[in-house]
């Protein structure tokens, strides 16, 4: 803790003092390309936590709203499927993510989609009781 001290005390203060600021507006205009050149690391730093000072305390926007259905029957109002409990054999796997090639049976695309989005989406398994 004593260099952080010392730094900010001593170094610091020595390199503000040392730093080409002039009296005025127009006094920029008479800096040489050294003294420019020295001022950069001072206005960067300074940039530097002012934009991070903003980012935290700015408000983070809303979540964006959109559609889970992407392309699967997008040309009717209401995607319904129905199948018969008889047509099923042992075991059939349904679709949650709308990914599926083979939709409203999955194909595995939820794998890929839950990669790419962090979801943890899988599909609806129906089988038969033994």
């Amino acid at each position: 803790m004593e260099v952080v001290n010392r730094l900010l005390t001593e170094s610091l203060s020595d390199y503000l003092k040392n730093l080409p600021v002039p009296k005025s507006l127009f006094g920029f205009a008479r800096l040489s390309v050294t003294e420019w050149a020295s001022l950069v690391p001072f206005v960067g730093a300074v940039s530097l936590i002012v934009y991070m000072s903003v980012q935290t305390f700015k408000p983070k926007p809303p979540p964006q709203k959109s559609p889970v259905n992407l392309k699967i029957q997008k040309e009717t109002p209401k995607v319904v499927n129905m199948v018969d409990i008889e047509d099923l054999g042992e075991k059939v796997t349904y679709c949650r993510c709308w990914r599926s090639k083979k939709f409203p049976l999955c194909d595995g695309s939820h794998n890929k989609h839950n990669e790419e989005t962090g979801d943890n989406v899988g599909p609806l398994v129906l089988k038969r009781k033994s």
